[in-house]
């Protein structure tokens, strides 16, 4: 089987160690060359990054892997990555990469790739990209001398971003007369999400705007909403809004300073689009991480909830597949496939104040619609990844937990796709209850893959 470089979201790492080497992803800007080369006498790549120190080298890298593979490349700089999504299609280029490790810190980054219509590559394509890294007796296709490419910075991407997050508001819609707190990660959207807003009319209370290449997601951004809750409070604000490094995920608070996570935003959102007949066959697309809550939710108003496994580009493939126009994760991406192709933590915003504005209603109404049922989800370092059914105290474990939840909660265990981690995730009706068999998974998985 042929070694996968990419994991649940692209390529991911620390800095200078594998698989973010600079060699290394020179060699998977050759990759992405070849196969993305179309017959065309040019070929277009965009690229953007997050304001992470590290972003310079593997940008650099990219770019003289990509030029001597024949494809023009478009420095766009620090931009979320769903921004790289639209510009990818808006500027007919036929591939789109980003730098970023998201909500991770700054000693780690990653890439991951956008086709030509703004979609994240299936996992075949990931495979064949692997392969050619991989080989180090792979024969380049490079073009002939006077064929390589060129690098040239693009200047006004931020404002072609923008106008399209605007176009997504119905005509004329304005948020005058809104206190909003955003928490911009010290990321990617530092400089796009607080113009947007206030070009819109907010009052804008910005944290998390300073980037230095070191600070990105360090106690900020949607990873750490208590200084924006702090902030809502004493600002007396309507809402607060909170995004990861890359910009792709929300996080929300209302103005009492009560969190909301991507399920909440995923109910609401879908109780107005029922509303309006929008929701395309009364269908959301969630994952199994997904609370519970969501699914009983919807069933109430004769909608029903598709989950997929963790990844936001599994929920946009089976969007896709389905017809269906609104999806999203537990952890805030969101989906909004009629106006994006990826999840959009400022498209999501927007389309949650659109709701606000048009029902005149404070977001702590609009929130109880749905109450999670309690859930805990616990990282518990692993020194291997076998599977379950190799492990007999996990699935001891398991086989007592879903009994004993049935019909009231569920379980899962997963491992991470990027650090030597295996998450326990348990939900039920009752707290003590999700303490009890969260503390007996974790256990059982410490004893069955923990070192030895």
């Amino acid at each position: 089987m042929t070694q996968r470089l990419f994991g649940t979201d692209g390529i991911r790492g620390r800095v200078n160690e594998y698989p973010m080497q600079p060699e290394l992803v020179v060699r998977l800007g050759l990759a992405a060359g070849e196969y993305f080369r179309n017959g065309k006498k040019r070929h277009r790549v965009v690229i953007g990054k997050d304001t992470r120190l590290s972003g310079y080298v593997f940008e650099t890298a990219l770019t003289s892997g990509l030029c001597a593979a024949g494809m023009d490349v478009y420095l766009v700089g620090p931009l979320p990555t769903p921004a790289i999504s639209f510009l990818t299609r808006n500027m007919r280029a036929d591939l789109g990469i980003v730098i970023s490790a998201s909500h991770n810190p700054y000693q780690d980054n990653g890439i991951k790739f956008f086709d030509k219509d703004g979609f994240k590559l299936p996992d075949e394509v990931e495979d064949v990209l692997s392969a050619m890294v991989l080989d180090r007796h792979h024969a380049w296709k490079t073009p002939a001398h006077d064929e390589v490419g060129r690098a040239r910075k693009i200047e006004d991407s931020p404002g072609r971003y923008i106008v399209h997050l605007k176009n997504s508001l119905p005509a004329g819609m304005t948020l005058d007369g809104l206190r909003i707190v955003l928490d911009c990660a010290n990321g990617a959207a530092y400089r796009v999400a607080p113009l947007v807003l206030e070009e819109l009319g907010a009052t804008v209370i910005p944290l998390g705007v300073e980037p230095n290449g070191v600070n990105i997601n360090q106690g900020c951004g949607s990873l750490h909403p208590e200084h924006m809750v702090q902030a809502v409070r004493a600002h007396k604000a309507d809402l607060g809004l909170a995004l990861d490094g890359d910009a792709d995920r929300l996080i929300v608070v209302d103005e009492q300073g009560v969190v909301l996570d991507g399920d909440q935003i995923l109910a609401i959102c879908a109780d107005e689009m029922l509303r309006l007949g929008e929701l395309a066959g009364n269908t959301v697309v969630a994952t199994v991480m997904s609370n519970m809550a969501l699914e009983v939710f919807l069933q109430g108003l004769g909608a029903q909830l598709i989950r997929t496994q963790v990844g936001d580009r599994y929920v946009v493939e089976a969007m896709r597949r389905g017809g269906f126009v609104l999806g999203g994760e537990q952890s805030g991406h969101i989906i909004f496939l009629r106006h994006a192709t990826t999840g959009d933590g400022l498209l999501a915003a927007l389309q949650l104040v659109r709701i606000m504005v048009a029902r005149e209603r404070p977001l702590s109404e609009m929130a109880r619609l749905l109450a999670p049922f309690p859930q805990k989800l616990v990282n518990v370092p692993v020194a291997r990844k076998l599977p379950f059914p190799e492990v007999p105290q996990v699935v001891a474990a398991m086989t007592a937990a879903e009994e004993a939840l049935r019909g009231r909660g569920r379980v899962l265990l997963r491992y991470s796709g990027t650090e030597p981690l295996l998450r326990v995730m348990v939900e039920a009706d009752d707290p003590a209850v999700v303490e009890h068999w969260c503390q007996e998974l974790c256990a059982a998985v410490d004893a069955g893959l923990g070192e030895r």
